[in-house]
């Protein structure tokens, strides 16, 4: 079968090519933007870019168009090509439809759903399959650095996928995960979230609830039991076997941690199955231990084997990634977007560092931020940082105004050169600089490394 993908350099679309091109089809595909280094992973096999959306590609004449959700109508003229399938009569798929039809309708689905913790979960729960030998295929939105990459279709009779909440494509404004049709799946926590497309948190615990419904019977459902909105989507309706964790205190059948992140045992009620000991920061993180613990037993994978195998993980890139150090200050990197996430990882952070100051700088870079939606959330997010940077952008809003409250622990810029040299300015000798962006920041990371080495090593 020869696909043509609409959307290709992006994550999930990116790793849908890999396995079509892994499991023997011909690859072809378009973006807006080709450019590493995604489209150097693509061509490296063999899949063929090209750069826009020209109605002239009508003539690679594929067996399927699959169309990623980046594709809209708003400016016909900007996805000329999607025009022109339209136009044909040609056969045309959404990225998750194509996925389950090829490659997941015959494989038991482990899918991981929330508003955070996703990628890193999804990592965790691969690499334990990977080291308990069931040879698992994935699709990860991030790079599980045990793994190096963020798809592979796999030898077992697993999978593993992260389970976006996003829409599927502009045909089809279902969330992504409701085709996956999962025997596992991770609820790992609900928020307000994607403000660009839901109207309120009810929305998208709709979504989830709809989620659960394609669980058979003799699935499982791997539930935080702390999360009130996870609660609720359960007594909607629920068909399959659940399992709760992070309970704070003793539950029969519950999976809980005791001791600190870094290490802890995991108990079933008062019963101790398993031990973790890893470098992973925060409590956000030893809850997504439990629930990959959790998912994996459904598969076979005692909490022992598994715990232990967690004790190897080194977890997905941009998530507490220590980009460079340079006169005794280290400069990390993050996907954090979202207040809580934002919250989450410097707390993280905190309590590794003790009473070292932690600079964190971010930009408000998703389509919810973009919005607005959480702005007054961002203060209490940023409370843990001794110094806070954040980047104007043309939101709508004003971040000054916003970051008010925090008074001088907190600057704004509008250009990143403008906020790298700020930061720079203000690091001394034993800082922790946390930059955290669902996107590249401009490049803030190489500015930041670059202004230190001529402030520290002249």
């Amino acid at each position: 079968m020869h696909i043509h993908i609409l959307g290709i350099c992006g994550t999930f679309m990116g790793g849908l090519a890999a396995i079509a091109r892994e499991a023997g089809h011909k690859v072809t595909g378009c973006d807006a933007n080709v450019y590493p280094p995604m489209s150097d992973q693509l061509r490296a096999l063999g899949i063929e870019l090209i750069e826009g959306y020209g109605a002239d590609q009508m003539r690679l004449a594929p067996d399927v168009f699959v169309i990623g959700n980046v594709v809209t109508r708003a400016r016909p003229q900007d996805f000329a090509l999607f025009e022109a399938i339209l136009d044909a009569g040609a056969d045309y798929t959404s990225g998750p439809q194509w996925l389950f039809d090829h490659v997941l309708k015959h494989q038991h689905v482990l899918a991981v759903a929330g508003t955070h913790g996703k990628t890193t979960t999804s990592a965790m729960l691969a690499w334990i399959l990977e080291a308990a030998g069931l040879q698992p295929g994935f699709l990860i939105g991030g790079v599980p650095m045990n793994f190096g990459i963020s798809a592979r279709r796999g030898a077992g009779k697993f999978f593993v996928i992260e389970a976006d909440e996003y829409d599927t494509a502009l045909f089809d404004k279902r969330s992504k995960f409701v085709h996956y049709r999962p025997r596992t799946a991770i609820l790992n926590n609900l928020e307000m979230d994607h403000a660009d497309i839901f109207a309120d948190l009810a929305a998208i615990e709709t979504q989830f609830h709809h989620l659960v419904r394609t669980v058979p019977g003799k699935g499982r459902l791997v539930v935080n039991a702390r999360d009130e909105a996870l609660q609720r989507v359960l007594k909607r309706g629920c068909w399959s076997e659940v399992v709760r964790f992070g309970a704070l205190r003793e539950e029969p059948g519950a999976l809980r941690a005791r001791g600190e992140p870094h290490a802890f045992d995991v108990l079933r009620g008062s019963m101790k199955i398993g031990r973790v000991d890893w470098p992973l920061l925060g409590e956000h993180n030893q809850a997504n231990a439990l629930a990959a613990i959790g998912a994996a037993e459904h598969v076979g994978v005692s909490a022992e084997v598994a715990a232990a195998a967690l004790g190897r993980f080194e977890n997905a890139r941009r998530r507490m990634e220590r980009v460079g150090e340079v006169g005794g200050i280290k400069v990390y990197d993050d996907f954090a977007h979202h207040p809580t996430a934002i919250r989450a990882t410097i707390g993280g952070l905190r309590q590794r560092v003790g009473l070292e100051r932690v600079l964190a700088v971010f930009e408000p870079r998703s389509n919810t931020m973009k919005l607005g939606t959480m702005k007054a959330q961002l203060p209490w997010s940023l409370e843990e940082a001794d110094l806070s940077f954040c980047l104007q952008g043309n939101y709508g809003w004003d971040a000054r105004e916003a970051l008010a409250p925090m008074g001088a622990s907190a600057l704004v810029a509008d250009k990143v050169e403008a906020l790298a040299a700020a930061v720079v300015a203000a690091a001394r000798p034993g800082d922790h600089v946390l930059v955290m962006s669902n996107g590249s920041f401009g490049g803030i990371h190489a500015k930041l490394l670059e202004g230190l080495k001529k402030k520290f090593e002249q």
